[in-house]
């Protein structure tokens, strides 16, 4: 695998890929005139690995609705960066089993901690309004909870006088993305705790630090 010198700027980073040797995989991202746009790479040299890294951009496809280019990088249609979500799609293709195909993520899950089940539907202009279903009583609670994970995960804006929505604002919808980032809104501080916790397991390293 060919050896890329300027690679960007390293926004994300999976220390020990479970799916393949546990070797690191990180994230980048470079500034091209068409607009921001995102490389995985990893130094390693195994047999195989190309194929490795071809499938987890590949799952970034589908997860996040991003379009791949001749020159291996990812962007989202709409042109911006988008750049946490584009983070939190790359920690989640890293999770998905290779071995299993990929599918984008539908705009509703089941909220385990309060048994509602929360949906999210596409209004205009990139906005999203959050609703959950269930008894009224700590209903707009979990809303909240919601709403606040997708501002977190996805750099989304709330929209005055409505508590119940959230936008991007690139001003264009991202369904795939929002059904990705809709799985693990309910239980952001985890999410972050996790972040925390793989930033400070390692750095990417030379190819003669390689596993």
């Amino acid at each position: 695998m060919g050896q890329t010198l300027d690679l960007g700027k390293r926004i994300e980073l999976v220390p020990m890929y479970a799916h393949f040797h546990e070797i690191t995989i990180a994230l980048y991202q470079q500034h091209r005139e068409a607009g921001p746009a995102f490389l995985v790479h990893t130094y390693s040299q195994k047999d195989g690995v190309r194929e490795k890294v071809e499938s987890i951009a590949g799952t970034m496809q589908v997860l996040g609705g991003m379009s791949r280019g001749s020159d291996d990088c990812l962007r989202f249609p709409c042109g911006d960066g988008h750049e946490l979500a584009c983070r939190r799609t790359f920690l989640e293709a890293c999770k998905h089993d290779p071995a299993q195909g990929a599918a984008s993520l539908e705009l509703s899950t089941l909220d385990k901690r309060s048994g509602r089940q929360i949906s999210v539907n596409s209004l205009y202009q990139g906005q999203y309004q959050v609703a959950a279903d269930g008894d009224e009583e700590g209903k707009s609670r979990r809303v909240d909870v919601i709403v606040n994970g997708l501002k977190k995960l996805g750099d989304m804006r709330g929209i005055e006088g409505h508590p119940d929505q959230v936008a991007f604002p690139c001003g264009q919808s991202h369904d795939e993305l929002v059904g990705l980032l809709l799985v693990r809104a309910p239980n952001v501080r985890a999410i972050v705790r996790e972040e925390e916790s793989m930033a400070a397991r390692g750095v990417l390293s030379s190819p003669s630090q390689q596993r």
